[in-house]
Order: C-alpha cells, then sequence, then structure tokens
C-alpha cells in the first residue's frame, strides 16, 4: 500500500456563512449519486506547495460530501526528484537535458510504487508528473489494479514546454480518462484520449493561512521576525526557485526604497522534500539581500507555518513576480486578505487579478517597482483594491468552487448526468 496522508476531518457546513446556504446544498446535491464512491488522490509530497495545501482541505470536503476520499504520496528517492524537478522545469520550458539516467530513475520509481499500489478505486486523481506512469506500468503487470476511472491533474503551464518532457509524459497521459488544466492555453497539441477539463485550483478560507488574524497576533508574529509592524512592508510568499523570480523582487524593491528608505522586504518559502532545486535558490536570495537588514528571507525551517504566512501576507502589498507560473494560489490568498497584488503577468496569473482593480499585472522589475510605489503612495487606492479583490476570490477561486468541478467531472467520467464544467476538446 502507498502512504496514506492522515486527513483532518473538515464540514461544507461551515462554509456557510462565506458562501452562502445556496451553494453548500448545491455541492451535497451534485454529491448524492456520487455516495460512497472510493477517490484517490495521488501526489509526491504532503507538505509544501500548491497541490499539497489543496489536497489537505479538497479530500476532506469529499468526505464530508459522501464520498470515500483518500490521499497517498508515492515513495521517492533523491535521483528521482532530481529527475522530477528537471522534467518539471523542461514541461514549464527550460532548456534542459533529459538524460538515460533520469528518465530510468523517473520510470523506475513509479514501477517501485505501482508494486504497492494494491486497492481499487472509481476514480483516481494523478498530480503533476511524478507518478504519472503508474498506471502504464499497473497495466503492463495486472491490468485489474488499474481499473476506474484516471484523471491527470496538470497544475503546470505548458505552454512553453519542451517536446522532449512532453513526450515523456503524453505516452502514459493519453490513455487517462480525463485530463485537467488550469487553462485552455496549457492543452498541448495532439493530446488525444481523456476528456479535457478545464479547473483553475483554489484557495480555503477557513485554512490557518486565510483566516481573519486579530491584529495583535499579527503585530506580534511580525516583531518575532523582527518586522517592524509600522513600517511599510511587502512580501512575496513562494517557493525559492527561478520560475518566482525571488533574485527580481529584491532588485524591485531595492528600486522602491530609494522612494521609501522605511521599506521592509519578506521572502518566504515552505522548503519541500521534491524540490532539490530550492536551497540552491534560497542561498541565491540570500546572497542578493546582502547586509540590507531590512530585507527577511524565511521559511518552515524558521518557524513560519501557515499563521505566520497569513500574517505577512497582510502586507502593504502582496508580491508574486513569476515568470512562469501555473496558477499561483497566493495571489487569491493575498486578495482574500484584502491586499493589493503585484503579479507578474504569466501563466494563471491573469486569472486571478483584474488590471487595474484588484492589483496589477507587470511584466518587468522596473514595472514592479513602479506599481508599488503607487500603491505605497496612494493607500486608499490600495484598500480599494484589495476589498474588490477579496470579493473576486469569494465569487471564483474559493475551495467549495474546486470542489463542485470535481463532482461534475466525476458524474461526466462514470456517465451521470452533470451540470456543464467548463471541456475543450482534444487538439489534432
Amino acid at each position: 500500500m502507498l502512504e496514506s496522508v492522515p486527513l483532518i476531518p473538515k464540514s461544507l457546513d461551515d462554509y456557510r456563512p462565506i458562501i452562502g446556504d445556496e451553494r453548500v446544498d448545491e455541492i451535497r446535491e451534485l454529491a448524492a449519486p456520487l455516495a460512497n464512491a472510493r477517490v484517490l488522490h495521488l501526489n509526491a509530497t504532503a507538505y509544501g506547495g500548491g497541490v499539497a495545501e489543496i489536497l489537505s482541505t479538497l479530500a476532506p470536503l469529499m468526505i464530508d460530501a459522501g464520498l470515500n476520499a483518500e490521499w497517498q504520496v508515492i515513495a521517492g528517492s533523491d535521483g528521482f526528484y532530481d529527475a522530477t524537478k528537471a522534467i518539471h522545469n523542461s514541461l514549464q520550458g527550460m532548456p534542459v537535458t533529459l538524460t538515460q539516467e533520469m528518465q530510468d530513475s523517473w520510470l523506475e520509481i513509479n514501477r517501485q510504487n505501482a508494486g504497492n499500489f494494491d486497492e481499487a478505486y472509481d476514480f483516481i486523481i494523478v498530480h503533476d508528473p511524478q507518478p504519472v506512469a503508474l498506471r502504464s506500468i499497473l497495466l503492463e503487470n495486472n491490468p485489474a489494479s488499474a481499473a476506474g476511472k484516471w484523471i491527470w491533474r496538470c497544475h503546470i503551464d505548458l505552454t512553453e514546454a519542451r517536446q522532449e518532457a512532453w513526450d515523456l509524459i503524453i505516452r502514459h497521459v493519453s490513455g487517462f480518462d480525463g485530463a485537467i488544466f488550469t487553462s485552455a492555453d496549457y492543452v498541448k497539441d495532439g493530446l488525444k484520449g481523456p476528456r479535457i477539463f478545464i479547473v483553475p485550483p483554489a484557495i480555503d478560507p477557513l485554512s490557518p493561512k486565510n483566516v481573519e488574524l486579530p491584529e495583535d497576533e499579527h503585530r506580534a508574529i511580525l516583531e518575532r521576525f523582527n518586522v517592524d509592524p509600522d513600517r511599510p512592508l511587502i512580501a512575496q510568499i513562494s517557493r525559492f526557485d527561478p520560475w518566482k523570480d525571488p533574485l527580481g523582487v529584491i532588485d524591485a524593491y531595492r528600486q522602491v526604497k530609494k522612494r521609501f528608505p522605511e521599506l521592509q522586504l519578506v521572502l518566504i518559502a515552505s522548503m519541500a522534500h521534491d524540490d532539490p532545486e530550492g536551497w540552491e535558490w534560497y542561498e541565491r536570495s540570500v546572497r542578493r539581500a546582502g547586509e540590507d537588514f531590512d530585507i527577511h528571507v524565511l521559511s518552515n525551517l524558521h518557524g513560519v507555518g501557515n499563521v505566520e504566512v497569513n500574517a505577512f501576507q497582510r502586507a502593504d502589498v502582496v508580491i508574486q513576480k513569476s515568470i512562469r507560473e501555473g496558477f499561483g494560489l497566493v495571489v487569491s490568498e493575498g486578495l482574500w486578505k484584502e491586499r493589493p497584488v503585484v503579479a507578474g503577468n504569466v501563466g494563471g496569473i491573469p486569472l486571478q487579478l483584474i488590471q487595474g482593480e484588484t492589483g496589477y499585472l507587470v511584466s518587468t522589475i522596473e514595472e514592479c517597482a513602479e506599481r508599488v510605489e503607487e500603491l505605497l503612495a496612494d493607500p486608499a487606492r490600495a484598500a480599494r483594491m484589495g476589498a474588490a479583490g477579496r470579493e473576486f476570490v469569494r465569487e471564483h477561486f474559493l475551495i467549495t468552487r474546486l470542489l463542485a468541478d470535481y463532482l461534475k467531472i466525476f458524474r461526466l467520467l462514470s456517465g451521470v448526468e452533470a451540470p456543464p464544467v467548463a471541456e475543450v476538446t482534444a487538439q489534432p
């Protein structure tokens, strides 16, 4: 058996004050024909990154809706995670050489995990590239063990995917029953076989990272990390990797600091075991910060957990200066806290941010600095944008909407009539 992730029970009824009774009741009606269906979410890590955050709420809510949902993670090795990071980067457009050794390591770990896949499920959702070969291997060894509806959930922006990496993935995904992408733009030509659905991710408004935070607790957390709550603060909470551009954030901060000398910057990431590149970019960020004691480079290893992130995302301006981004949950998280967001005009970020109304989309360091300066100079405008952003997230990017979309997909794939969910036809 694969390693199961313990799930903390959650109740849909707790979301009624946020989304209203009608929407909660609609979700329960969607779930009724799926009662007791066995659902497995499968990925590579139980912590660190947006996928783990989503599953920690999505799976328990599926259970509360009447499904028999589980979350399991595959076991890996250092060589496997090095290989999957290279595959991930190549799928996002980085010119990476996928050596035969990398490909063999990836397949071998999938083969080992397939040997521990010993239960039957109605729906198996495979998240991202790490475990995507599992189904193919099961079909080779024991076709009966690959029963059920298999769905690949791609959280990556594939618009610039390198062909070598995509060729590695498509041979396995083509046999799936469904594939879910954040944007129709991410669907690659030639993907035939699975029904293709367009479903953006979402945040949990009741998680420790997103619930309301008393002002005294907010101030106390900042002070604990030597951040002055009475001085202007900008923050980026994201993995340390080249796609999040932490070095560019530091450069933009330095431009803004010329006009606002009291400005502080916080960079925070959760270091995940399936991301060996994280340490390299953490060290690069620390070196770029140098001896500027108004730059705080922190991680979960410094005691920064979800509550602390909650506090830091209440900065004057939230930044997400990505140069490639599948979605970027942190954008919706910042907006939910009624903070304006300045973010890269890439990937799934424009889905979440209304230009000039909830924040700004930028493409360069100079644009980032200019927009941050505007918001710091006009707190009233920043407050209006933040308030508008919270309502936009409430309507489009909460976990209850994501749950409803999954229920619709399950119903469609199992032949049960369902309300419409965004679907595109396979590309020629």
